[in-house]
């Protein structure tokens, strides 16, 4: 008999009724350290009072009053991302699967109000991960998504992930954008060169491609930057931002060029709840927050700090892990067992983490996370690696 709630996901026999910091308190108060954050989303941690305070505010004001309308929460949000980006204007959506959706259109739309509308071709790469609508399966274009939702949606060329010659070599006079994570999450952590993220630039310069950076996880502070894209010098034309921007509210948004977003005009796209007041005054919050250069600095910190942990307990399980790679609090533990049995053994103790591809283990702790929590889940993660060896 089917459950109540669609059984999409294998959840763990987990319920959390509250949070404090980078603590997570299940309903039967066994408090775990959370180096998971929502899957990257809880940047400044449960239920931060800065976020409670935004929220609240807004919620006595009001809601939603739809896109039919100007929302000075909305405008605000969209003028502190346009300052600290590359940005010309911003288009807010509820999720990363949504600003996926947007991006593809804008893509497509922008030849076609080019003058060139066969030019619709979209280069991805192996281990991507861009959503979960079918615009972003096709995206990635990974068996274990796509399988038995075909037909897709056409116009998708996959290629080997960090093979910048196979790019040049797929460049066509149909090829629309490049569409690539400058470090993929759900892939296992892989963060790509500078000098390839250069180079992608430079190609698509060269061609008059539009180049696409999907932000959703490795954006919003994670690696140590606001956008990892800005350790190569270079800038998009497109950004697919969500996850962290607002700190557990339901928020994502596409961030473009005026020249990339010309061919989005009055009825070319919507959403009824995208940019509502509650999103973007806990947005903005956010933003105040975490763009701060002095909080940036500390993320790269502590970053390093878990990093410099984390070889000593590699260091110590060499039959369990192989190494770790990652930037900022966007780390990965690329393991010699099942990270699957990993995370089962950091529940026992009572420890978040998430498992990804290429048999890696994500750990994605809150921004503000403290020292000694830091060295805290490195303890745990020592014992629980000794339970699987």
């Amino acid at each position: 008999m089917i459950s109540h709630v669609l059984p999409t996901y294998n959840r763990a026999a987990l319920s959390f009724e509250r949070g404090e910091g980078s603590w997570a308190i299940a309903t039967d108060g066994t408090r775990y350290l959370d180096l998971g954050s929502g899957i990257a989303v809880n940047v400044l941690g449960h239920a931060n009072p800065a976020l409670v305070d935004a929220l609240t505010a807004q919620a006595g004001r009001i809601w939603h009053v739809s896109n039919l309308y100007q929302i000075p929460e909305q405008e605000r949000l969209a003028s502190l991302l346009v300052d600290r980006t590359f940005a010309d204007t911003v288009f807010f959506t509820n999720s990363g699967t949504e600003a996926a959706e947007l991006a593809i259109k804008m893509v497509r739309k922008y030849w076609d109000h080019a003058g060139d509308p066969d030019r619709i071709e979209i280069l991805t790469f192996e281990g991507a991960f861009h959503g979960r609508s079918t615009g972003a399966i096709a995206a990635s274009g990974a068996e274990k998504m796509v399988k038995g939702f075909g037909p897709l949606m056409p116009g998708f060329r996959h290629l080997p992930w960090g093979d910048i010659d196979a790019l040049e070599a797929a460049v066509t006079d149909r090829t629309a954008a490049v569409m690539i994570e400058p470090v993929q999450g759900e892939g296992g952590i892989r963060p790509l060169p500078d000098q390839d993220l250069r180079r992608i630039r430079e190609i698509c310069d060269r061609t008059g491609t539009l180049l696409v950076l999907d932000e959703v996880q490795c954006g919003m502070g994670r690696t140590g930057r606001l956008f990892a894209h800005e350790y190569a010098g270079i800038t998009p034309d497109i950004m697919m931002v969500a996850k962290g921007i607002g700190g557990g509210f339901p928020v994502g948004a596409v961030l473009a060029t005026e020249a990339a977003a010309a061919g989005m005009v009055a009825g070319t796209h919507g959403s009824t709840y995208g940019g509502n007041p509650l999103a973007c005054a806990v947005g903005a919050r956010v933003m105040d927050i975490v763009a701060d250069e002095a909080f940036l600095a500390e993320v790269n910190r502590k970053g390093a700090l878990f990093r410099q942990k984390l070889e000593g307990l590699i260091a110590a399980h060499p039959g369990v892990f192989e190494g770790v790679r990652g930037q900022g609090l966007m780390l990965g533990l690329k393991c010699r067992v099942s990270p699957a049995d990993l995370v089962k053994a950091c529940y026992a103790q009572h420890i978040l983490t998430v498992p990804a591809g290429d048999n890696t283990l994500r750990l994605l702790p809150p921004l503000n996370i403290e020292d000694a929590e830091i060295s805290e889940a490195v303890e745990r993660l020592d014992r629980a690696a000794s339970s699987l060896a």
